[in-house]
């Protein structure tokens, strides 16, 4: 007969969530969990980037007005990089806030990863981040709003000089650089990015990552002027070209002339904008959160790894060195903008396609929700005048795009959370892809 201690064993604890299979569709609660445990750093990091975007803003629209006009529209772009820069390193803050409550962190630091330096991490996204950025065209917001800071800031000026039918540089500050100093400023930056991507490449020193987007900010913007200037030089010529006059007359009847032209042409002008804000977006702001986790890709092998088509890459990587470069000369900003997406999006469907589709319905839900309820806390506040709200809505707008911020930056982290601890459940772990 055997002995009893009287002791009880302890219960036995039950799985944590991150050692159970997490659902697709708890992604909503996840996010909120998420925002509710990193709310105050999320808070304070979108706060201070919005601190410094007013300031370079406003900076901008004071040092374009004065003597050595050139000089001064290059300081202007020179802000405009630092404000698209501002912005990368607040969406890297902020994604990397929420590190520490990810349940696939918590699992690589069991597995004794090292968890990475912000700066570090900052450096090493900076390029890639660039790359999206500038490809998906986001850098149009940040010009518009240069744009319209100015209006705001020189209203009496302009309406003056309009009111007495004068000239006006209110407004101009990124469209009249010279074409010639935009060409010399668009070599320097040209030779700037090289050398900082070979050093990014060879692994020299620190923060040559942020100096080469940095440098590939400013290649856009300062060649911006000479690109249109030589552009519609070229535009102007080749429309008195003969073989393009007879184009243009084929194009015009064949949208008179063939059925369904131009429903399908008005069907697709109309919704391809929308399907691109419901599902490209957070695809591409997905991709910019798993550079900030570890599990970005922008290779075409990755894509195609285990399929047919890898077969082609391993002709084109065996085929002759010309034939590479000017396959990479073809395609390049196609890839730039969708591979780094279509590598995304293959991780989201590895956990299933319902993890994509909340990640968009949420995605869109948050920024529609954001715009209804500003709109409704106007009309609940009222105002006898209008123009009362040219300042109420400043702090009206701030507080809608911190709730909206933190919410999609919590939503892009849970999705990443779970399709990454799914993936690992499975046993095949992102870091491995």
């Amino acid at each position: 007969m055997s002995g009893s201690t009287g002791v009880m064993a302890p219960p036995q604890p039950g799985p944590t969530p991150a050692q159970r299979m997490p659902s697709p569709y708890s992604l909503p609660l996840h996010a909120l969990r998420l925002a509710g445990r990193c709310a105050l750093p999320l808070i304070l990091w979108f706060a201070a980037g919005e601190l410094a975007r007013f300031a370079l803003l406003y900076g901008a629209t004071e040092v374009a007005y004065g003597d050595f006009r050139q000089v001064r529209l290059v300081a202007v772009m020179t802000l405009l990089t630092l404000i698209v820069l501002s912005a990368l390193t607040v969406a890297t803050g902020m994604l990397y806030t929420l590190r520490s409550a990810l349940w696939e962190m918590r699992a690589r630091a069991a597995d004794g990863v090292q968890d990475e330096h912000f700066y570090r991490m900052l450096d090493r996204v900076a390029p890639a981040f660039a790359v999206l950025y500038l490809a998906w065209g986001f850098q149009t917001e940040d010009a518009r709003d240069v744009y319209q800071m100015d209006i705001a800031h020189h209203f009496y000026d302009l309406t003056g000089a309009g009111w007495f039918g004068e000239g006006t540089d209110v407004g101009r500050g990124l469209i009249d650089l010279d074409w010639r100093v935009s060409l010399g400023a668009m070599a320097v930056t040209f030779g700037l990015k090289m050398l900082f991507a070979k050093f990014v490449e060879k692994n020299k020193g620190k923060f040559y990552g942020v100096l080469g987007a940095l440098s590939e900010f400013a290649f856009v913007f300062y060649g911006l002027n000479a690109t249109v200037a030589i552009g519609t030089a070229r535009s102007e010529w080749m429309s008195h070209r003969n073989v393009v006059a007879n184009t243009q007359e084929v194009w015009t009847e064949a949208r008179k002339s063939v059925p369904l032209w131009e429903a399908v042409a008005s069907w697709f002008g109309e919704y391809w904008p929308l399907i691109l804000s419901a599902v490209a977006v957070p695809l591409a702001w997905l991709t910019v959160a798993m550079l900030v986790f570890g599990a970005y890709s922008d290779e075409t092998r990755t894509l195609v790894k285990g399929t047919r088509l890898e077969k082609g890459v391993d002709r084109l990587e065996g085929s002759h060195d010309l034939t590479q470069r000017s396959f990479d000369q073809l395609t390049g900003g196609f890839r730039d903008r969708w591979l780094p997406l279509a590598n995304s999006l293959r991780i989201v469907f590895r956990s299933g396609f319902p993890l994509f589709g909340m990640l968009c319905l949420c995605y869109v839900s948050i920024k529609v929700a954001g715009d209804y309820a500003q709109r409704a806390v106007i009309t609940l506040v009222g105002s006898r005048e209008e123009w009362v709200w040219a300042y109420q809505e400043a702090p009206v707008s701030f507080l809608r795009e911190m709730i909206v911020t933190v919410l999609t930056m919590a939503l892009l982290a849970a999705a990443y959370d779970i399709a990454a601890t799914r993936a690992r459940l499975k046993g095949e772990p992102l870091t491995d892809v």
